[in-house]
């Protein structure tokens, strides 16, 4: 059974990203989405229209995700947090914030497979998505490190302050934007702070650098780098009224056009040296 579940999700990963190289050239050649119809029609935010914001309540489970933390707290998935299905957090993050569908059928298979659950056919709460060194990871620019703040949920406010502080760009009406540069340095920084705060257990992989960077690239992907968008997602969990996914791509935001940013990011980082041995990129 364990080689053919493999073997499965090998051919499922080749088909990924095999169609999602279709979509990357589809997306090249059509025309962009219209402003205001980013969210399909019939679904929460269409117009940015967003369901009422409702703050999480005692018992309800959250993660270390603020943008799956901000799709419970206006009821886009169950408030409470629970008993979510895999497939339906892949339909509604391909709606809500314009990835494409082979991005969102990735991850949540990802996340079952680390759980051990079926993708097809079982449910989790959002706190099971917190499994220490699986996505979630230490250096992270919104959260403590989990040996430090094993619950997270909790938003580190002083981080986030950090990271909100070190937008260097304009706008055209001269309002902050998050530049790539930026975060590569806030990650550089911050892994430099969470080794130093976390000495004995502070540990990073390349894979874990890559998600770490992937995952801050979503703020100039998804939000546009705009500060007052990511403030309003980073310290509240919140969508602003008004607010679409700032990627208008017909099929939404692939892997191989997320990838050009994510690349941008990562090799900019410079991650903190093990004992005796010189920095490196």
């Amino acid at each position: 059974m364990g080689i053919i579940h493999f073997i499965g999700n090998v051919l499922l990963n080749i088909y990924i990203f095999s169609w999602d190289t279709v979509l990357t050239l589809f997306n090249l050649i059509l025309p962009n989405k219209a402003v205001g119809k980013i969210t399909p029609k019939g679904h929460p935010g269409f117009g940015g229209k967003w369901p009422e914001y409702v703050r999480r309540k005692d018992g309800d489970s959250r993660c270390s995700c603020p943008a799956l933390n901000a799709m419970a707290n206006h009821g886009i998935l169950p408030h409470d947090g629970r008993n979510i299905k895999f497939t339906e957090m892949s339909q509604k993050i391909r709606t809500t914030y314009n990835f494409s569908s082979t991005f969102c059928l990735f991850v949540p298979n990802y996340a079952a497979g680390y759980l051990k659950k079926s993708y097809r056919k079982d449910t989790f709460d959002l706190q099971d998505l917190d499994l220490h060194n699986a996505i979630e990871h230490d250096g992270s620019l919104v959260r403590e490190d989990f040996y430090n703040c094993p619950d997270q949920s909790i938003i580190a406010v002083p981080l986030v302050e950090q990271l909100v502080a070190c937008a260097s760009g304009k706008d055209a009406d001269g309002k902050p934007l998050l530049t790539a540069k930026d975060l590569s340095q806030a990650l550089t920084q911050r892994r430099v702070d969470a080794k130093a705060t976390n000495p004995n257990h502070f540990s990073t992989s390349l894979v874990h650098r890559t998600f770490g960077s992937a995952n801050a690239s979503t703020l100039l992907t998804i939000f546009g780098g705009r500060m007052d968008d990511i403030r309003s997602l980073l310290f509240d969990e919140r969508l602003p009224d008004r607010w679409e996914s700032r990627v208008r791509s017909q099929f939404g935001l692939t892997f191989g056009a997320f990838n050009s940013t994510v690349i941008k990011v990562q090799f900019g980082v410079k991650n903190p040296p093990s004992k005796g041995q010189p920095e490196q990129a």
